[in-house]
C-alpha cells in the first residue's frame, strides 16, 4: 500500500497495464471515510445508497443533490488517498446537459469529489460526453441502475437474453466513446461482464457481476453486516457487526439501570480535602436553612 494519491489516470492505468484488480467502498461520513481510505481502498463512492443504508428511504430515488454534497464533504475530510467518486442522485442529470453539467461541477466545487458516477446507457451517452467536455470525470453505470429500477422488471439480474446483453455492450462501447473512464457493472451474469471487460478498454468495476471484472465495489454496510434489512445475494460479509453492535447497546442499558456503570474506574475522583471542605459547607447550609 502506498500513501501517493490516486487519480483518474491511476484507475484507467491499471488495466492497460495488467495491474492489480481494482477496489472501490461506499462511505458516507468522515470516520468510514478514513477506514476505508488507510486500508488502501482505490476508490471511495459516496453512493447514493445512502438512501438506503443511512437515511432510511426505500429506494434511492427520493435522495437530494443537497443530501449527496453534504455527505460527500463529510467523506472528503477523511479521505487522503483514495480517488473520490460523487454518485449523481435521480433527476440531477436526466434533465437537460447543463443542469447535469451544473450537478457534477458542484461536487466537484463543493464537495471537493475527484469524479462522478451516473447510471444509463446509450440514452446518457450524450450527457456524459458533455459533462466530460466540462472538464469532470465521469464513471458510468449500467446493468442493474436503481434509480430506474421500475423500468427493469425490479431489482434483478440484467442481460439474460441475447438482445439485452447485446444493448449492454453498446451501452458499454457508447459510454466508452463518449468519455467515461470507468464502468460500474451491476447484476449481470458473469460471462456477460467477462465479455463487456474484454470489449472496452476502460476499466470495470463489477458488483454482482462475477470476478472477471477489472475490479470490484461493495455498500460497505453491507460488507461489514451492518444493514440488516436486506443484504443482496452476491454480496460477501466479512463480519457481522450488528448483532456485535445490539450486545453492546443492550449491556451498555443493563449496566447503567443497575448500577453497574459508571464505576470507579470511568469516574473522575475528587480531591479528598476538597471534597471534605464542600460536604461540611453543605452541611452547614442545610442547618442554617432549618433554622
Amino acid at each position: 500500500m502506498t500513501a501517493k494519491k490516486t487519480t483518474v489516470a491511476d484507475i484507467v492505468a491499471r488495466k492497460a497495464a495488467g495491474g492489480d484488480k481494482l477496489t472501490m467502498l461506499t462511505a458516507y461520513d468522515t470516520s468510514f471515510a478514513r477506514l476505508v481510505d488507510g486500508t488502501g481502498i482505490d476508490m471511495i463512492l459516496v453512493g447514493d445508497s445512502l438512501g438506503n443504508v443511512v437515511l432510511g428511504y426505500d429506494s434511492t430515488v427520493p435522495v437530494t443533490m443537497e443530501e449527496m454534497l453534504h455527505h460527500a464533504r463529510a467523506v472528503r475530510r477523511g479521505t487522503t488517498r483514495a480517488l473520490l467518486v460523487g454518485d449523481m442522485p435521480f433527476l440531477s442529470y436526466q434533465v437537460s446537459a447543463a443542469e447535469a453539467i451544473a450537478n457534477a461541477g458542484r461536487f466537484m466545487k463543493e464537495a471537493g469529489c475527484e469524479a462522478v458516477k451516473l447510471e444509463g446507457g446509450e440514452e446518457v451517452a450524450d450527457t456524459v460526453r458533455a459533462v466530460v467536455r466540462a472538464g469532470i470525470p465521469v464513471m458510468g453505470h449500467i446493468g442493474l441502475t436503481p434509480q430506474t429500477a421500475g423500468q427493469l422488471g425490479g431489482y434483478k439480474v440484467q442481460g439474460r437474453d441475447r438482445e439485452s446483453a447485446r444493448r449492454l455492450l453498446a451501452a458499454a462501447r457508447a459510454l466508452e466513446s463518449a468519455g467515461a473512464f470507468a464502468l460500474v457493472l451491476e447484476c449481470i451474469p458473469d460471462e456477460l461482464a467477462r465479455l463487456l471487460s474484454e470489449a472496452v478498454a476502460i476499466p470495470t468495476i463489477g458488483i454482482g457481476a462475477g470476478p472477471w471484472c477489472d475490479g470490484q465495489v461493495l455498500v460497505t454496510h453491507d460488507l461489514l453486516g451492518l444493514f440488516e434489512k436486506f443484504v443482496p445475494s452476491f454480496v460477501k460479509s466479512y463480519v457481522r457487526l450488528a448483532p456485535q453492535i445490539k450486545t453492546a447497546l443492550a449491556a451498555f442499558r443493563e449496566e447503567v439501570t443497575g448500577g453497574a456503570y459508571p464505576d470507579a474506574a470511568h469516574s473522575f475522583p475528587m480531591d479528598g480535602e476538597v471534597a471534605r471542605q464542600l460536604l461540611a459547607e453543605e452541611e452547614g447550609r442545610a442547618a442554617g436553612d432549618h433554622d
